[in-house]
C-alpha cells in the first residue's frame, strides 16, 4: 500500500547574488542588522556576500496537487514582504495591505470563495524560496523577479507578470544628483542595497560598464537600507523603481530632497506570483486568477458592476462569470471562482489604482498599461 507521506524532502537552496531577490525583494520581516561591504571597480568585482546552503527536512502530506491541499486546509498561505510600500505593508493591527496582498486575496477568493481566507507570512529575500520548498507558504506574492536561475536550479515556477519594474537609483539633490544623473556619476559613491538580491549584481555590472568605482553596503531588510541612507551612511540607494517611489513618498525627510534616476532603468524586473515547480493544477489556478482580473479589466468590469454584468453576460465574460461554457470546474475551481475574485477583490485596474496610484505609480504611459493602451499587461483568451 502506497504511503501518503513523502518522508524526506531535502531542500537545497543557494542564497546568493545569482539566485536571490530582485531589488525590492529584501524588504520585510525583522532581523539583526547585517552589512556586507563590496568595492566595485571597472577592472573587477568582489563581494563578501557569500552563498550559503540551507537544508530542510520536512514531512509532507501529498494527496495530489497543492490545490487540493489548500482546499482541504481552507486557507491560502501567502508569502509577502510585509514592508514593501504599496505592495505589501503590515499594519499596526496585523493586517496586510497592498497590491501583492490583494493578489493573495484574489487567489483565495478563486480557490476558496473567500478573499479573507489568507494567512500572510512576511519573508525576507533569504527566507522566501525555502518557505515555498518546505511548504510554509503556498505562493509568493513578494516582489520576486522572474529569472532563468530561479526558474530552473532554484526550483521555482512563475505566474503571469503583474508588475513590470526595473532597477533605478535614488540620491539626494543636495549631494549634486539630479534626474539627469547616470551610473557614471556614481564614481566614488557608497551605495546601500539589500544583501543577497539581484540588485547587487545589477549595480555592480552597471558600475563596471560605466567605469565607476563604488562601495556597496548590503543589508538584510529595506528598512535598514533606508535608515542608513537617511542618516547619511551612504550616498545612493538602489532597488526596483516602484520601491524607490514608494519610499520617497513615505520617508523623504523635510530637510532632504531625493531624486530617482536614470529615467531608463538599468535592469528588467518582471514581478509576479511564484510557486514550486511541476504542479500544473495549482499553477493554473493562480495564473488564471491573474488573467481573469486582466480580462475583466479590459471589458471595463469592476467589483461595482460585476454582478449586473454577469447576469446578462455572453461569450468570454459569461464563461469567466461561471455561465455557459465555463472552464473553471474543469480546473478544480468553483464555476463562479473568477466572479468571486472580481466581486470581492476587483479587476486588475482596480487593484492597481487602489494601491499604487496613491504613491504616484500610474499605469498610463508605462509598461503596466493594458496592451490596448500600449502597455505589456496582456492575457491569453478565456476559451
Amino acid at each position: 500500500m502506497k504511503s501518503k507521506y513523502w518522508k524526506l524532502l531535502a531542500v537545497f537552496l543557494s542564497i546568493g547574488i545569482v539566485a536571490a531577490a530582485c531589488g525590492s525583494d529584501g524588504d520585510g520581516g525583522s532581523s539583526t542588522t547585517t552589512a556586507a561591504q563590496t568595492t566595485t571597480t571597472a577592472a573587477a568585482t568582489t563581494t563578501t556576500a557569500e552563498a550559503t546552503t540551507t537544508t530542510a527536512e520536512v514531512e509532507v502530506v501529498q494527496t495530489g496537487s497543492l490545490l487540493d491541499t489548500v482546499k482541504d486546509r481552507g486557507t491560502l498561505n501567502c508569502g509577502v514582504s510585509g514592508s514593501a510600500v504599496a505592495f505589501s505593508e503590515t499594519q499596526a493591527d496585523g493586517s496586510v495591505t497592498g497590491f501583492d496582498a490583494d493578489y493573495c486575496r484574489a487567489v483565495a477568493a478563486a480557490i476558496l470563495g473567500d478573499a479573507e481566507a489568507v494567512s500572510f507570512t512576511a519573508l525576507t529575500a533569504s527566507e522566501r524560496f525555502t518557505a515555498v520548498q518546505t511548504g510554509d507558504v503556498d505562493v509568493l506574492m513578494r516582489n520576486t523577479t522572474w529569472t532563468q536561475s530561479r526558474d530552473s536550479s532554484v526550483g521555482m515556477d512563475f505566474g503571469p507578470t503583474t508588475y513590470y519594474d526595473g532597477q533605478q537609483l535614488m540620491a539626494r539633490v543636495g549631494d549634486g544628483f539630479s534626474a539627469d544623473s547616470t551610473v557614471a556619476d556614481l564614481d566614488g559613491a557608497v551605495v546601500c542595497t539589500n544583501i543577497g538580491t539581484t540588485t547587487e549584481k545589477n549595480i555592480a555590472e552597471a558600475a563596471l560598464l560605466a567605469g565607476a568605482e563604488i562601495t556597496l553596503l548590503g543589508f538584510e531588510t529595506s528598512d535598514e537600507v533606508y535608515e542608513t541612507f537617511i542618516n547619511g551612511g551612504c550616498d545612493i540607494t538602489t532597488t526596483d523603481g516602484s520601491a524607490l517611489v514608494g519610499r520617497k513618498v513615505k520617508q523623504q525627510p523635510d530637510d532632504q530632497e531625493w531624486v530617482i534616476f536614470p529615467a531608463t532603468p538599468i535592469s528588467k524586473e518582471p514581478l509576479g506570483p511564484t510557486y514550486g515547480q511541476n504542479d500544473s493544477a495549482f499553477a493554473d489556478a493562480v495564473n488564471w486568477t491573474v488573467y481573469a482580473t486582466i480580462i475583466m479589466d479590459e471589458y471595463g468590469i469592476t467589483s461595482a458592476n460585476v454582478e449586473a454584468t454577469c447576469a446578462d453576460a455572453e461569450a468570454e465574460v459569461a464563461r469567466l462569470c461561471g455561465g455557459e461554457g465555463e472552464l473553471q470546474t474543469g480546473m478544480g475551481l468553483p464555476a463562479d471562482a473568477f466572479y468571486q475574485v472580481i466581486l470581492q477583490v476587483g479587476s486588475y485596474g482596480e487593484i492597481y489604482a487602489r494601491n499604487l496610484n496613491p504613491v504616484g505609480l500610474v499605469r498610463e504611459g508605462s509598461a503596466n498599461a493594458g496592451w490596448l493602451d500600449g502597455g505589456l499587461i496582456y492575457s491569453p483568451p478565456a476559451r
